[in-house]
């Protein structure tokens, strides 16, 4: 992806060369299972885009805008960089990061997600996280939020985003973790993950996709089990800051040259 290029003639570019990268036609699915087979998963995600912003942010108490302001701020983005904003969904924090005069690409594999984000003024690619369809080193930053938990290869994923990085380039990842204090650790795992799916009954359009949800955070790695993952994968200096007591945690790395 050449530097230099206009955003609109490197978005139809990236398209080009993933070969319109959208998954196949599939039957559709509520939920997919832990095995993450990715046209389950693409299916799952696009069963709940129409309502997809409006129940993240009930389920998270309103805390996700929170937690993509994070995510900007630790990316450290400056005008003119070239930033991939990965499992970007419906594009809302692509949006975000635009906010810092970087140039900013949405790429998921759901349709359907970036087809309710359509109306937000950024690029928007189809993309598969194990295949993006961009050159070595085209970007300055890569992020991806809440999006690495369901990639079928977490460290093809993390090197895949490696490749796609300038070295000296910086990854942030932002992804549901382990509360740090006991007590309250074990009131999240064991009654408000079995609560979750209860309360996107109410306002989700695939409520099923979010006992995946919880089953997927439960079985996710701690924070040092994360960090250690990526270092392996073409990173380096890994290191983590916990939101909202370890709900979420934040992990930024640099690209190893």
């Amino acid at each position: 992806m050449a530097r230099g290029r206009s955003d609109a003639a490197g978005a139809a570019a990236a398209v080009a060369a993933a070969g319109r990268a959208a998954p196949g036609s599939v039957t559709r699915v509520n939920r997919a299972s832990l095995q993450k087979d990715p046209r389950e998963v693409a299916s799952m995600f696009d069963g709940v885009a129409r309502r997809y912003d409006l129940t993240n942010t009930v389920l998270s108490f309103g805390l996700d805008r929170s937690w993509r302001q994070a995510t900007r701020r630790a990316l450290g983005l400056r005008p003119g960089e070239r930033v991939l904003d990965l499992a970007a969904g419906t594009a809302v924090s692509t949006v975000e990061l635009a906010r810092s005069g970087a140039w900013c690409v949405a790429t998921d594999f759901s349709q359907g997600m970036l087809t309710a984000g359509r109306g937000r003024a950024v690029p928007k690619v189809a993309g598969d996280a194990l295949h993006l369809p961009y050159a070595d080193a085209s970007f300055d930053a890569v992020t991806i939020s809440f999006g690495l938990r369901n990639v079928a290869d977490t460290d093809a994923a993390l090197a895949e985003m490696a490749r796609v990085t300038r070295p000296g380039g910086r990854l942030v990842v932002c992804e549901f973790s382990t509360p740090v204090f006991g007590p309250f650790r074990t009131v999240y795992m064991e009654y408000l993950m079995k609560a979750l799916p209860q309360v996107a009954e109410a306002v989700s359009s695939n409520p099923d996709a979010y006992v995946y949800l919880a089953e997927s955070i439960r079985a996710w790695p701690d924070q040092r089990g994360l960090a250690q993952r990526i270092d392996a994968t073409g990173w380096s200096g890994t290191e983590w800051r916990n939101l909202t007591g370890g709900i979420t945690a934040l992990h930024r790395a640099v690209r190893r040259g």
